[in-house]
């Protein structure tokens, strides 16, 4: 039975100068980049994520993981799926790909997650309504487009 998609939290997206298939190698060079660093296997082990190495085919495949992801689906280059949990979380990161003219892509990152009991509901907060979550999706798309640009 298909499980019902986890509560939406939010979604950024730019616009890249560049065609679909530069910024999927972009996205998924730029989520090696951005989690391949000491301080993401640190913190994935800290919260206890289920996935906490890097591992599997490059680029990013389904069945790839990154420190507090795994790639659980992956359509070239249109859509990726990194999906994680850990002791305040279960959530979903979807890259959605177009391209709406030859050479411009637009990139958009959804997140959907679920924060259980007190220790979630505490985390929500310190990842959501600092602004902490998306400062580092702006980031992380801004990095995408200079890669692929």
């Amino acid at each position: 039975m298909p499980q019902a998609p986890l509560p939406y939290i939010d979604e950024h997206e730019t616009v890249i100068g560049a065609s679909a298939e530069a910024v999927w190698r972009a996205l998924s060079e730029t989520l090696d980049h951005s989690f391949a660093g000491r301080a993401a296997t640190a913190y994935a082990r800290l919260i206890a994520a289920g996935d906490r190495t890097a591992s599997g085919p490059r680029p990013l495949a389904e069945g790839s993981t990154l420190p507090g992801f795994r790639v659980t689906a992956a359509t070239p280059p249109h859509e990726l799926t990194l999906s994680g949990h850990h002791r305040f979380s279960t959530y979903t990161l979807t890259f959605h790909l177009s391209e709406p003219a030859p050479a411009r892509s637009r990139l958009s990152a959804e997140s959907r997650a679920t924060f259980p009991g007190l220790p979630g509901t505490t985390y929500r907060h310190l990842i959501l309504t600092t602004g902490g979550h998306a400062l580092g999706m702006r980031r992380l798309l801004a990095a995408v487009r200079r890669r692929a640009e």
